[in-house]
């Protein structure tokens, strides 16, 4: 026989696995931008963290769809910038690092990286 412990338990228990469910689901939202503004030649890098001194992970040439989180540096998210005009977007995260879900290796294995706002537009 169940004690009203182990029923509130077990409820508890269910209730945070949906709230944890609800909150991954968000995650998986992805925003499309594409690089653009890179010199002619070059490539954009994206890095393992949010600065030009991280190890680089991919270069990425104008055109480039990538696969964005929404996180940005700065408390920016493109999710919540989305109805903006894309100029307005784009000058929002110029200079803020912005977080890419890409797969550097081209292996299956998908990964978060940075990319640098300046070298990025709506797509």
């Amino acid at each position: 026989m169940m004690t009203i412990w182990s029923r509130t338990a077990a409820a508890f228990a269910v209730a945070s696995l949906t709230l944890g469910f609800a909150g991954q689901s968000h995650a998986t939202v992805f925003a499309a931008w594409q690089v653009a503004n890179v010199p002619f030649g070059d490539t954009l890098n994206v890095r393992k963290y949010p600065s030009g001194t991280s190890q680089k992970q991919a270069g990425y040439p104008n055109g480039t769809v990538l696969q964005m989180t929404g996180r940005c540096t700065g408390g920016i998210n493109l999710l919540d910038i989305a109805n903006q005009p894309a100029w307005k977007q784009a000058q929002k995260i110029r200079y803020r690092w912005c977080e890419v879900w890409h797969d550097p290796v081209q292996n299956g294995n998908f990964v978060t990286g940075w990319a640098y706002g300046k070298y990025i537009i709506p797509h």
